[in-house]
């Protein structure tokens, strides 16, 4: 990481969190340190120049997964400008980790970038032609994006029936 570029944020230095642990035997879910996780949302937007600096230079699966999940957390804040990552957050369209997956699907949901459907798409297919082993199945969260994709772009196109008292 090129901290000469993206100032790290404030009360993110010097301090020992505990690394995020990806989902193993019975657990389907990633363990991460929920006051790093905090810590990044309390930022906002200052936050964002240097969560999208690690996903552009990582190729660390929990990393990457650590940081998808801080950035959805901060969309469900709703911090805004995390539409304005896609660039950065396209880099894994192509991923096959059923992790990546599960959090790059749900940002794409509630950030509604255009350019992300396809990826979605191509994604719940490549699962079904060649799935991953894995202790949960990340096209739930594929399909419910698509789903959701689908939904905000009918909703109010369909007109209702009158209905009228008689």
């Amino acid at each position: 990481m090129n901290n000469s570029i993206y100032v790290q944020p404030y009360n993110i230095r010097n301090i020992s969190y505990t690394p995020c642990s990806l989902p193993v035997g019975g657990r389907n879910y990633t363990l991460v340190d929920q006051n790093k996780v905090d810590c990044f949302v309390s930022q906002k937007e200052a936050s964002l120049p240097y969560l999208a600096d690690i996903l552009s230079h990582s190729n660390n699966e929990a990393q990457i997964t650590e940081t998808l999940y801080i950035i959805d957390r901060m969309a469900d804040a709703g911090v805004k400008g995390i539409d304005k990552m896609y660039p950065v957050l396209s880099r894994f369209n192509n991923t096959t980790s059923p992790n990546i997956q599960t959090f790059l699907a749900g940002i794409y949901r509630k950030t509604q970038v255009p350019d992300a459907f396809g990826p979605l798409v191509k994604m719940l297919i490549q699962n079904s032609l060649h799935p991953q082993s894995s202790n949960f199945d990340p096209n739930e969260e594929i399909g419910g994006a698509i789903l959701s994709y689908l939904s905000d772009r009918f909703r109010g196109s369909i007109k209702s029936p009158n209905v009228t008292n008689s």
